[in-house]
């Protein structure tokens, strides 16, 4: 009976979700996304690094497509490269972030007296805002794509361990559990066997929303400076360089901005899909 109940939970989601078409309009966003930055050699025109002054600020045309920056630079190859910072920061963070998260949320639900400290512990990074956690993290650090990803993590981990723990103290007093406590089954075992497959609905979730927020946030610390360093493409650093540009270059930050939103709409909606499919509230409600 345990074991089915387990089963169960896994197969509440396999297969399923790709019916949404709602995850079939984001995910197609998302990968997308993934394919420009995957195949960024291939798909640029210009060298992102190189500068000509003789060719700065120019508007979009046959052969820069989406124009030039203040140092002559094409705006559609550093934006083509600059996409693989986000996804490359992005999943790193989701994956780091939810195997962490998902660890603390795990034995904060399941073993009361771990769930004090730990809970105290994340609501204190908690009380400060996300990114204002992510910039104090990067300033001590420094500046790099390493100490983003640092920065960023421990910023949403936070997140990642209440939805895990919420979830943990429901489904820790079902029946199914009780009944492999009472037939001498271990705590990980049990864990592993029949907490987690329940946890991975809202987990998976969740994931989607922290990979958006990862990408705002990476371009929010390039543009001020405490990001991707220059001149490595970055779609917050062409945003942070377009600024002071907005009257006469406006290429400069629409066509950033716009990746920026595709990629994050993208995301929303594909996870917005998820959570109604993997949700039989929601889909009833539907």
């Amino acid at each position: 009976m345990s074991r089915l109940a387990g089963s169960r939970a896994w197969a509440s989601f396999a297969w399923i979700a790709p019916l949404n078409g709602r995850i079939l309009f984001g995910g197609g966003l998302v990968l997308l996304i993934v394919f420009i930055a995957a195949a960024a050699p291939l798909l640029a025109t210009h060298d992102p690094l190189r500068v000509q002054m003789s060719m700065r600020l120019m508007p979009p045309s046959a052969d820069n497509w989406l124009g030039t920056d203040n140092n002559g630079r094409d705006i559609y190859s550093r934006i083509v490269h600059g996409a693989r910072v986000s996804v490359v920061v992005g999943m790193a963070v989701v994956i780091l972030t939810t195997v962490i998260g998902t660890f603390i949320g795990l034995v904060s639900g399941y073993f009361r007296r771990l769930d004090g400290p730990l809970m105290r512990f994340m609501d204190a990074l908690m009380s400060f805002p996300s990114i204002l956690l992510a910039i104090a993290i990067v300033a001590a650090l420094g500046a790099s794509i390493q100490n983003v990803v640092i920065a960023l993590t421990v910023s949403f981990i936070p997140h990642t361990a209440r939805v895990v723990r919420g979830k943990v103290l429901s489904v820790r007093e079902e029946t199914f559990v009780e009944s492999a406590r009472a037939i001498g089954l271990g705590d990980w075992l049990i864990i592993k066997r029949y907490i987690l497959p329940n946890v991975m609905a809202p987990l998976m979730v969740q994931a989607t929303f922290i990979l958006a927020l990862a990408i705002i946030a990476e371009a929010g610390l390039s543009y001020i400076g405490a990001g991707t360093p220059p001149p490595q493409p970055s779609w917050g650093n062409i945003l942070s360089d377009g600024r002071a540009y907005l009257h006469n270059a406006w290429w400069m930050t629409t066509f950033p901005g716009l990746f920026i939103m595709i990629s994050v709409l993208g995301l929303n909606i594909m996870g917005d899909g998820l959570r109604d499919k993997l949700d039989p509230r929601m889909e009833a409600g539907r």
